[in-house]
């Protein structure tokens, strides 16, 4: 009787048998797979595609992880580190751009006089309100702006909008419970002012003007305290102000009106724009 087909082996004509070979097994065989009537074909492609779909949403969730770290700002850390732990800087900060009043000022060529000392800070005392009074107990001019700032990122900004002056005031309250300090930048143009202003809005974190020192008072280390920026044609004012024993303001605390009057060294920039104009009609 003949040999039977299959993998039971075959007769030859010369009275041997040999066996099938059987066809190898495909690799992209699955049973589950194979299981729902899929083809080797069939089932690598799905590998395939659900590979892909796995390291894309891997990616994805890489990338989500990243973003929940937050940025990392190189300047504002290592300028921080750099001051150390008891660091004097503002808490709130606020910007505003240069009023239309400034723009005969745009132009610093328009006002090339030099700003002096007696011409910013020549009152002692700068007026709050009826019984409060910020008196001048420390005041600066620098021609070098680097001296007058900390912070790497406020350095070179400085250096890129033309500084050329840097005039500093510290204040103390006539109550005995405030500090100031009034700083008057001499920048190239309205442009420079405004851009500045701007990235303070971020900057001051990590660069600020450097508190004049007196035996009188000056703002605590670590201490709250708050500043603002304002454009002035091509003039910068920062107004920092905090109360001297560091702590945060309460309901009696009138920043607002210790602001305008710390503002009242900005006399002198609105002189400049009389000189330029002319007295108004």
């Amino acid at each position: 009787m003949a040999g039977q087909d299959g993998d039971e082996g075959r007769e030859t004509e010369g009275g041997g048998s040999r066996k099938r070979r059987r066809t190898p097994p495909s690799d992209w065989q699955f049973p589950v797979l194979t299981a729902m009537g899929l083809r080797p074909g069939q089932q690598k492609l799905i590998v395939i595609v659900t590979s892909v779909v796995g390291a894309v949403a891997a990616l994805a969730g890489v990338a989500l992880f990243a973003t929940s770290l937050g940025k990392y700002a190189p300047d504002r850390e290592a300028s921080a580190a750099l001051l150390g732990p008891n660091t004097t800087l503002p808490q709130v900060f606020r910007g505003w751009n240069s009023p239309r009043l400034f723009d005969p000022l745009a132009d610093r060529a328009k006002d090339a006089k030099a700003l002096t000392e007696k011409e910013v800070f020549g009152q002692s005392e700068l007026s709050v309100d009826k019984k409060q009074r910020l008196k001048l107990v420390a005041k600066r001019l620098d021609s070098d702006c680097s001296a007058a700032v900390w912070g790497e990122g406020l350095t070179e900004r400085l250096s890129d909008a033309g500084c050329t002056q840097a005039a500093r005031g510290l204040y103390l309250s006539s109550d005995g419970r405030y500090v100031g300090q009034y700083t008057l930048l001499n920048l190239k143009d309205g442009q420079a002012a405004t851009e500045l202003v701007n990235a303070l809005d971020t900057l001051y974190r990590g660069g600020w003007a450097r508190p004049l020192p007196s035996s009188k008072g000056s703002f605590p280390a670590g201490g709250y305290s708050e500043a603002g920026a304002y454009a002035l044609g091509h003039y910068v004012g920062l107004v920092w102000l905090g109360r001297l024993d560091g702590a945060e303001p309460g309901v009696k605390d009138d920043y607002v009106s210790l602001t305008l009057g710390l503002r009242g060294a900005e006399k002198a920039v609105y002189r400049r724009v009389v000189a330029i104009t002319g007295p108004k009609s």
